[in-house]
């Protein structure tokens, strides 16, 4: 169960029931090296075989094409450097995860090319947009769904159009796995082991087309045994669990949507209310700073995110929400952990109005009308 007060899931989360008692399983049996042929460092290699064997089965491919990494933040880069020419090119959208966008700045730096493509209000990218700068590029880069404000992207329509372009097409799934289906049309899947409650910071690298594995394989850091075995247990729990705990997610995020427009005044949701991911919800308070927000709230008793979620310990200005167009500042995350209360929803939605109303007074708000 997570922490009561706890709704920023997106950051990391509790490790759920499977991924726990494997964690300390392989932390008792899996110590060895499993490059070594005693009993001990076959058993480690056993049990990391397994580990992939499981992920891969769920997802429908070769145990081969899965690799547990001991790193997800510069995956990306990895993934560029591997199979990108130094001058090559590279077409992602304007509110990919900042790691995706600074892999993008290391190419350039080097004097390849990066082609944005823009979003619209809602934070989504627009096919034909996306489609016409594919011509001529060495790979495409999309996430499943944005990390800030939950707004699914068209990622069967982006899969075809790099098909029909010849472009391989990398698939950053990092905040979607374990609450979303996993889509089928990629050549390169990320992920992050914490968004289904596996160990955060162990990475999820799947690579469908034999040449390219080849050449990203070498340059993947294998996970620790207790973190692979746990991820892989994790994950086995939350394909299990998902449907129940997405319906249910979703049930308590459009009650929060709902309730905050009607309980605060000068509240903008952000991103799409309905196609989005299912435990996740972003809103901007006018004449409220984030990080007081955050801060009013912790003091309260909840825990949520602010600012870009990327960046928000450098406090700059969410490039998510600037290539929305919308209000940068004063806006917040609530993300669902698996297990989280009804007792914790209602209790932040009982406590935030008076919060909101403190920060606002704080800074010498304006008055507004009641919602």
């Amino acid at each position: 169960m997570p922490p009561p007060g706890f709704l920023d899931a997106a950051s990391g989360q509790p490790l759920n029931p499977a991924a726990r008692e494997a964690w300390e399983a392989a932390a008792d049996s899996g110590w060895a090296d499993p490059r070594r042929l005693y009993r001990a460092g076959r058993q480690a290699d056993l049990l990391q075989q397994a580990a992939r064997e499981a992920m891969a089965h769920d997802l429908g491919t070769p145990s081969g094409s899965v690799f547990l990494t001991a790193t997800n933040t510069d995956l990306p880069d990895r993934v560029i450097r591997s199979l990108v020419p130094p001058k090559g090119t590279v077409v992602m959208s304007a509110v990919e995860h900042s790691s995706v966008l600074a892999a993008g700045d290391g190419l350039t730096d080097g004097g390849g090319r990066v082609r944005l493509v823009s979003v619209d209000r809602l934070g989504r990218v627009d096919p034909v947009e996306f489609a016409e700068a594919l011509p001529g590029a060495d790979l495409a880069i999309l996430q499943a769904a944005n990390h800030e404000v939950g707004t699914r992207q068209p990622v069967a329509e982006m899969a075809a159009a790099c098909a029909r372009a010849d472009v391989p097409f990398v698939l950053d799934a990092s905040f979607s796995l374990g609450h979303d289906p996993v889509p089928e049309d990629w050549s390169v899947l990320l992920g992050e082991a914490g968004s289904w409650g596996g160990p955060r910071g162990t990475g999820l690298v799947v690579v469908r087309d034999p040449s390219i594995r080849r050449q990203l394989a070498r340059t993947l850091p294998p996970a620790a045994l207790p973190s692979a075995l746990a991820a892989a247990r994790g994950w086995e729990w939350a394909v299990q669990h998902r449907e129940p705990e997405s319906t249910r997610s979703r049930e308590l995020t459009d009650r929060l949507l709902q309730e905050l427009t009607a309980r605060i005044s000068d509240v903008l949701p952000l991103g799409d209310p309905v196609d989005r991911l299912p435990h996740l919800v972003a809103f901007s308070c006018l004449y409220v700073d984030g990080e007081a927000l955050v801060l009013g709230l912790d003091r309260a008793g909840y825990a949520i995110s602010s600012g870009s979620s990327c960046v928000s310990d450098t406090r700059r200005p969410s490039h998510v929400l600037a290539a929305m167009g919308a209000l940068t500042q004063g806006n917040v995350r609530v993300s669902l952990p698996y297990g989280v209360t009804d007792e914790t929803i209602e209790g932040f939605l009982d406590v935030l109005p008076a919060v909101v109303t403190d920060v606002r007074h704080m800074v010498g708000a304006p008055p507004t009308e009641s919602a």
